[in-house]
């Protein structure tokens, strides 16, 4: 099994930040393993964590209004690779909802299986004010931000791949500031 990323051991100041938790994705095999901080708040089950999940079930808790956009352009990243970033609303509760960033990027691996990792980041609190609206966070164009984003989630994954825990520890860290300065846009 690979290694994941667990919000166990997650640095205190991630959690601040607003990192959720991690994905990894077979695409091939049409599932996605989500960390344990990732499992409880998008499929609505910790204990899921480490567990092969169909897309349905991994975002199970997706915002009805907003499931049929973001699963399609899921799918269409699966099909063709790439940087993936999408911001969605997840119901936690009845009537409780939380904004989700999803960074990532999908790629074909050295036997040609398109495989993907990336990270959800919880923006709740900047929807939450009056003064930013959900048009104000959407960007056309290469934005210096995103792109450091999705490098660093290269970085991350790359480095979780051997024993290099205080680099990774690092990598940890710009996401942090990365997370956070995504999360103050307005």
């Amino acid at each position: 099994m690979e290694r994941m990323f667990s919000i166990a051991r997650m640095d205190p100041a991630l959690r601040a930040a607003g990192l959720i938790g991690t994905w990894n994705t077979n695409v091939a095999a049409g599932r996605s393993i989500l960390d344990e901080g990732a499992a409880a708040l998008l499929a609505g089950n910790g204990a899921l964590a480490g567990q092969p999940l169909p897309l349905e079930a991994a975002l199970a808790r997706t915002h009805p209004e907003d499931r049929t956009w973001i699963f399609e352009r899921i799918r269409r990243v699966r099909q063709t690779g790439g940087p993936f970033s999408a911001e969605f609303r997840i119901l936690v509760e009845a009537n409780k909802v939380c904004w989700v960033l999803c960074r990532g990027s999908l790629e074909r691996d050295e036997t040609g299986i398109m495989r993907g990792r990336g990270a959800y980041i919880d923006t709740t609190d900047v929807h939450s004010s009056p003064s930013i609206s959900a048009a104000a966070l959407s960007q056309d164009g290469e934005d210096p931000l995103i792109v450091a984003a999705d490098r660093c989630i290269e970085v991350h994954t790359a480095l979780g791949q051997g024993e290099h825990v205080d680099l990774q520890r690092l990598s940890e860290t710009l996401l942090f500031g990365i997370g956070r300065r995504l999360a103050q846009r307005g």
